[in-house]
């Protein structure tokens, strides 16, 4: 039982179903490391979509780190909703919503932010590739629009390209973007403040799944050398798009930003990545937090609440 002298044990949950599950275990080693230092941890491996047996509403805070599949689109926040758990991150109506890259892209427009055209479809072989192209530009980017970490990305040019990448792609929930070329930049916020600005710099000008988690293969300007106007529409833009979606304690905005200076939202990242390569701890990197003072502040808004839950109060 919790009380007032006793801290509630962090349960930090990693690994997952999806196929970003490699990359859960290696932030939630990374994760738990760093809170070791401040909190009782209990580091879990989640292998089906359900909740740990041990976990305790009374007992545990949950940090989850399952990306994509079921960590990230709302399934299990909406589970540890349900059982009553004080959890970081964003909940599971925010969580769903920016999982859908389509869905999160309205969302945002809504609320005058500049989005990328895109032509969204369910099964490939239905798809015109002529009728595409007319629409958006010969430069396209395909990607599944409730996928994370760049997941099937496949970047095209032409008519034959895209009709070769369709031909690759089962039924499910996809997207055509137009490609924009120019800078790839991310923002972290953390408790809805805007971070430092990166700049994402991949080997062959593609932020594919094997350079985002490859060393070596990608360079990051942090904090990235913008105009103070461009500088100034990233953080701003950012800043809308988390308070459109209702985002909480932390999340991670990308965006492109044209050869001619025009700032396109891309998507926002609930659960971003924490390994020693991801974007989010060089973002914070940059307004001063180190990696275990960033861990704390992680968390802050789900302690708050732990504390403040109704069976927490009567215990104290």
């Amino acid at each position: 039982m919790s009380d007032s002298h006793n801290p509630p044990r962090i349960a930090v949950l990693s690994g997952g179903v999806g196929p970003e599950r490699d990359v859960s275990i290696n932030s939630g080693s990374a994760l738990a490391d760093a809170l070791e230092s401040f909190y009782p941890v209990d580091l879990i491996d989640v292998k089906e979509r359900k909740l740990p047996r041990e976990l305790d509403p009374e007992r545990h805070v949950v940090f989850s780190i399952i990306h994509g599949t079921f960590g990230e689109d709302g399934s299990l926040q909406a589970m540890l909703e349900e059982g009553g758990f004080s959890f970081a991150g964003c909940d599971s109506a925010s969580s769903r919503l920016c999982m859908h890259k389509g869905n999160c892209k309205d969302k945002v427009r809504e609320n005058g932010v500049r989005t990328v055209s895109d032509f969204r479809f369910q099964n490939p072989r239905e798809v015109s590739a002529s009728s595409v192209i007319e629409s958006l530009g010969t430069e396209l980017v395909v990607k599944p629009a409730d996928q994370g970490s760049s997941v099937a990305l496949h970047i095209c040019s032409g008519e034959e390209e895209l009709e070769r990448a369709l031909d690759q792609l089962p039924e499910g929930s996809w997207m055509i973007e137009k490609r924009i070329v120019g800078r790839e930049v991310t923002i972290g916020l953390l408790q809805g403040e805007p971070l430092g600005i990166v700049e994402v710099v991949p080997e062959g000008g593609v932020y594919d799944y094997t350079r985002k988690y490859s060393a070596g293969k990608t360079e990051y300007r942090f904090p990235a050398v913008l105009d103070l106007d461009l500088e100034q529409e990233v953080r701003s833009m950012s800043k809308l798009a988390y308070d459109s979606c209702d985002c909480r304690d932390f999340a991670r905005v990308d965006f492109m930003i044209s050869e001619d200076g025009i700032v396109y939202f891309l998507e926002i990242n609930t659960l971003p990545g924490l390994t020693t390569t991801s974007l989010f701890p060089k973002s914070a990197s940059c307004s001063g937090y180190d990696f275990s003072r960033l861990s704390q502040k992680l968390l802050e808004g789900a302690m708050t609440r732990y504390k403040a839950s109704p069976s927490i109060l009567q215990q104290t």
